[in-house]
């Protein structure tokens, strides 16, 4: 198991095994995704990188779409 702190500014590091495993540099891009309790840390693809509002899915409801959906 590997921790990490999390800061006064909701900050935290990425313990190096984790970094190591991840193949992560400085710049990279990370995808959060919630599953319960539980979340998963990934490295976002260039693809997904090159989308910023890719990852946004809680702007998805139906509500969204009738208020944004025509911009």
């Amino acid at each position: 198991m590997i921790i990490s702190k999390l800061t006064s500014k909701a900050q935290t590091t990425i313990p190096q095994p984790v970094r190591k495993a991840l193949h992560l540099r400085e710049g990279d891009e990370l995808i959060y995704e919630i599953e319960g309790e539980r979340v998963i840390l990934r490295k976002a693809s260039r693809q997904t990188a090159e989308d910023p509002f890719g990852t946004f899915s809680e702007w998805e409801s139906a509500a969204d779409q009738r208020a944004y959906g025509k911009l």
